[in-house]
């Protein structure tokens, strides 16, 4: 018996593991592992779980969802918003959440320009009137790169307890996988996509005509979209109400950048700083030891310098040093470091970003602590 479907005889209870539903949405999210999509749309959202599952894939930039039921929507879209830690260490992408309260039979120019597509089990609420502009709505107006189709196999409901016509109540037909495959063969052939079938929910062992529970349509575009067909019949108002709408913070928004540049620089400075410090106070007691044996370790690394003068003249530019009661960081020196490299990119962003949020010498070269309360302490 397959893996993933379980059959337990005396209760005659049928069930998957994992639940259909994780499995449906677990296929999405390889989906969108293998295309790589940046905006993703997903129609008839429902509690927007999908969505939630979607928004920690790292392709994706903008995660759009859309539902006829404003209410079902409401009670979980607080999943959608940005968590503190969001804030704390924002990521490269950006990435931005909206849910639109509307129905799929309408065309909004909000929903233009997405890469995929989900329509998980939509087609079988949809009315007759709604399922004849359905697919010009999604395949015609929106024309994504990649659509992705479930709806339930009803050659699988004799397997599934209590079900006696549909699955839900609210299903206004539940196709077989000849009805299915000719609905969809027809929409790939009228707007210009190909059509690969799959689905979810292995049937038991030695029932494998039966086909998946539930049925899957990939649709993927062949051709790219042309300037004209895409301003094609294109409405000038939308249509769709804006329910939610979540902007997460990114290291593309400068705000959030030079956040996290400036906590890198001073973190990576008071490393430097404490570094240096016991190395002068390692210094310190060993000359106090044994000044000649101090004497003799020193000069191979002086030797060592005066080998390049250009070299000696460049690194000592990067060396931390102590005047008075003040260290002195070299700019140069905390940018060599990856992470700081990394988020800054070139030097001079770096100083235009840490510019009067950190204390830097007259000359702005490098950054300055003043240790006089260490030496106390010490």
């Amino acid at each position: 018996m397959d893996k993933n479907f379980q059959e337990e005889q005396f209760t005659g209870f049928t069930k998957f593991t994992p639940p259909l539903c994780k499995q449906r949405y677990q296929f999405i999210k390889d989906l969108v592992e293998k295309y790589k999509p940046k905006k993703v749309a997903d129609l008839g959202c429902a509690d927007c779980t999908l969505l939630w599952m979607l928004k920690f894939c790292s392709c994706i930039e903008v995660l759009a969802g859309l539902d006829i039921c404003a209410s079902v929507m409401k009670e979980k879209m607080h999943r959608l918003s940005p968590l503190p830690v969001d804030y704390l260490q924002p990521p490269e992408r950006s990435l931005t959440v909206i849910l639109h309260h509307g129905s799929v039979a309408h065309k909004d120019p909000c929903m233009l320009g997405f890469d995929l597509v989900t329509c998980i089990e939509l087609i079988e609420h949809l009315e007759e009137s709604e399922l004849k502009k359905f697919p010009e709505v999604v395949f015609g107006f929106m024309a994504p790169s990649l659509v992705a189709i479930s709806t339930p196999n009803s050659e699988f409901n004799p397997l599934l307890p209590g079900v006696t016509l549909f699955r839900h109540p609210d299903h206004k037909f539940e196709w077989n996988q000849v009805q299915f495959q000719s609905w969809a063969l027809e929409i790939a052939r009228q707007y210009g996509y190909s059509v690969e079938f799959t689905g979810v929910g292995h049937p038991p062992t030695g029932m494998e005509n039966v086909g998946f529970c539930t049925q899957i349509g990939v649709f993927v575009r062949k051709y790219p979209q042309t300037g004209e067909s895409a301003q094609s019949e294109r409405p000038t108002e939308g249509v769709y109400k804006t329910v939610f709408r979540a902007v997460y913070p990114s290291l593309k928004d400068e705000k959030y950048l030079q956040n996290a540049v400036v906590s890198e620089v001073i973190f990576t400075a008071q490393i430097i700083k404490r570094h240096l410090l016991d190395r002068l106070m390692s210094e310190h007691e060993e000359y106090n030891d044994d000044t000649t044996e101090r004497k003799s370790k020193f000069q191979p690394l002086m030797n060592c310098f005066s080998e390049d003068l250009g070299k000696l003249v460049v690194e000592k530019s990067m060396e931390p040093f102590v005047k008075g009661k003040v260290v002195y960081i070299p700019l140069r020196t905390i940018f060599s470091f990856p992470k700081v490299n990394q988020l800054c990119g070139t030097f001079e962003k770096l100083c235009k970003l840490i510019a009067s949020k950190v204390t830097l010498s007259s000359d702005g070269s490098a950054m300055m602590f003043n240790i006089e309360h260490e030496n106390k302490e010490n």
